[in-house]
């Protein structure tokens, strides 16, 4: 039944067929005249737009696919399957917002994960045994059986490890939700100005007094190479994905990674029903040309059909260089802002890959007769992480302009949990890859570039799932310049920009951008790469629109 399914090798020359049900807007036409404008309709967009309209501005969203999302959205490309085409899991979505906003009640359904991580090694099983692998959940004490495999000395001391991340990630959480520090507005202007601005500090006092005594911890663990603090606690055996369960938040459980219902389109698409129950417009295909602005500030925007609407606030949920270099007229930029615009990193080692398969991928080191589902089939699954090395090396090759040799690869199967993806016996997977240059050496990719990597890719899956590349159906190719040419993501960065040390809080995306207003009055960054920046879903948009309503208060 399952082989009904089977294309002529799809591949990459796959044909978007349909999309989530109700991305597009009810509406046939846009008004001339909006309170304010938000540009694109990813999941941040939507956020700012609907506490914009809460606050009693009448509020607009202009998405130029014919989708909403962004990069959370859900497409099926390649008949019968239904994709997470860019982002692939749920988390950080902010937790008062997620109950502000009644997403539940707004159709977001989440499929939560427990066992979360699986890395199966490759290696030959002792007297016919399989290969050992590495499963993580929220039982402690099986994972420290887990471990074990590897290390007792590791097992003993991955408790104090784990309450040591959760204490500092636990510090962190109040400035997530709150943007930065007004250093301008601390040390200039009038007292009243200085008085508003120090309360921005209050979010910091609290992160301080909860890091305390860790507060020299806190600072080596987002300064130091990863392997120094894992080797303070434990020996390196295997610790890659060891940091990762200790992030993120879902239905009040910490540390919880989910799959959302239907693929992420679904968080978005909750999202987009509750901006709409406020009053807020959501338009796709409505792609923006250029944002207007005279003296005074902004005025709205044109659209690439010649159509202009007008507008007193603008929000852009667009990367900042598509915001400033694209979409703002130069002119209207102080020139020191524009070369600093230009120095934006966005670096990005990742090619996603979708791929459609016929029967669940059976692995050597945890095999499943009968095609049935086992516990690991439903967590983040690592592959080529037996070892730092092998994640070094592969680095090492983008690194020299080529696509990683042996890249490492997570794969998830949400069609395990979910089955609204797949017809039945099939499933969706993604593989989300690295590392692979946005140039490979020098040139563009081409096709046959991506077919190779993918091929390579392949390859490797098939040493842990023997059977698997004869079980796959189609697959969606997306290298780093796909990414952005699809999605808007300037250098293929999901997370609107690197999200290292000079990249982040006062810095995010430059200093002078951390509060998310631009140098044109009442033009704002209300994406991932304002603060808290990519992967914190919701918050960026969040505070966007709470500050710009609070200078409209202001004025």
């Amino acid at each position: 039944m399952a082989a009904a399914w089977r294309t002529e090798r799809a591949r990459r020359a796959v044909t978007i067929v349909r999309t989530v049900t109700g991305s597009r807007s009810s509406h046939t036409e846009v008004k001339s005249q909006y309170d304010a404008l938000v540009i694109g309709g990813g999941h941040n967009g939507l956020v700012a737009a609907a506490y914009l309209q809460k606050g009693g501005l009448n509020t607009a969203v202009l998405e130029r696919r014919h989708v909403l999302g962004g990069a959370a959205v859900s497409e099926e490309i390649i008949p019968g399957f239904h994709f997470s085409r860019c982002a692939y899991l749920l988390s950080l979505l902010r937790p008062h917002i997620y109950a502000d906003l009644e997403l539940k009640k707004h159709g977001l359904r989440v499929y939560m994960r427990d066992p979360h991580a699986f890395t199966p090694m490759l290696e030959e099983g002792v007297n016919g045994a399989a290969p050992r692998s590495l499963m993580l959940g929220s039982d402690l004490a099986r994972n420290q059986m887990e471990i074990g495999k590897f290390s007792q000395k590791d097992a003993k001391a991955y408790p104090e490890f784990v309450a040591h991340l959760e204490k500092l990630a636990a510090a962190v959480h109040p400035l997530l939700d709150a943007p930065p520090v007004d250093i301008p507005g601390l040390t200039a202007g009038s007292l009243r100005k200085r008085m508003t601005a120090a309360k921005t500090l209050k979010p910091l006092v609290k992160c301080g007094l909860k890091l305390g005594g860790n507060i020299p911890d806190f600072y080596e663990l987002v300064t130091a190479p990863i392997m120094k603090v894992c080797v303070y606690f434990m020996f390196p055996n295997r610790l890659y994905v060891l940091l990762h369960h200790v992030m993120g938040e879902l239905e009040k459980e910490k540390g919880a990674w989910g799959y959302v219902e239907g693929g992420m389109g679904g968080v978005s698409q909750a999202i987009a029903s509750a901006a709409r129950s406020y009053g807020v417009d959501i338009f796709t295909e409505k792609d923006v040309g250029q944002i207007l602005v005279d003296s005074d500030g902004v005025k709205g925007v044109t659209l690439k059909d010649g159509s202009e609407i007008r507008s007193n606030v603008v929000l852009s949920n667009a990367t900042p260089y598509v915001t400033f270099k694209d979409l703002t007229p130069q002119a209207a930029l102080p020139p020191e802002f524009i070369k600093a615009v230009d120095q934006i990193d966005y670096t990005s080692p990742v090619t996603k890959i979708n791929v459609a398969v016929d029967k669940l991928p059976n692995f050597l080191a945890a095999p499943t007769p009968d095609n049935k589902p086992g516990p690991h089939h439903q967590c983040s699954i690592h592959l080529n992480c037996e070892s730092v090395e092998v994640l070094e090396t592969a680095y090492r090759d983008a690194m020299n302009g080529r696509p990683s040799v042996r890249p490492m690869l997570e794969m998830t199967i949400p069609s395990v949990l979910d089955p609204t993806l797949a017809p039945p016996g099939c499933h969706v997977v993604s593989l989300f890859t690295q590392f692979t240059p946005y140039h490979i050496l020098g040139r563009e990719w081409t096709e046959q570039d991506r077919e190779a990597y993918a091929d390579t890719v392949f390859d490797w899956v098939e040493q842990y799932v023997p059977g698997f590349k004869k079980s796959v159906v189609g697959r969606d190719i997306l290298a780093p310049p796909d990414l952005e040419r699809i999605f808007g993501l300037t250098g293929g960065n999901i997370f609107h920009g690197s999200m290292s040390l000079d990249q982040l809080y006062l810095a995010r995306p430059l200093p002078s951008l951390s509060d998310y207003r631009s140098p044109i009055k009442r033009l704002y960054l209300c994406g991932s790469g304002g603060h808290p920046g990519g992967g914190v879903m919701g918050s960026p948009g969040w505070n966007a629109a709470l500050t710009a309503l609070a200078d409209l208060k202001q004025h």
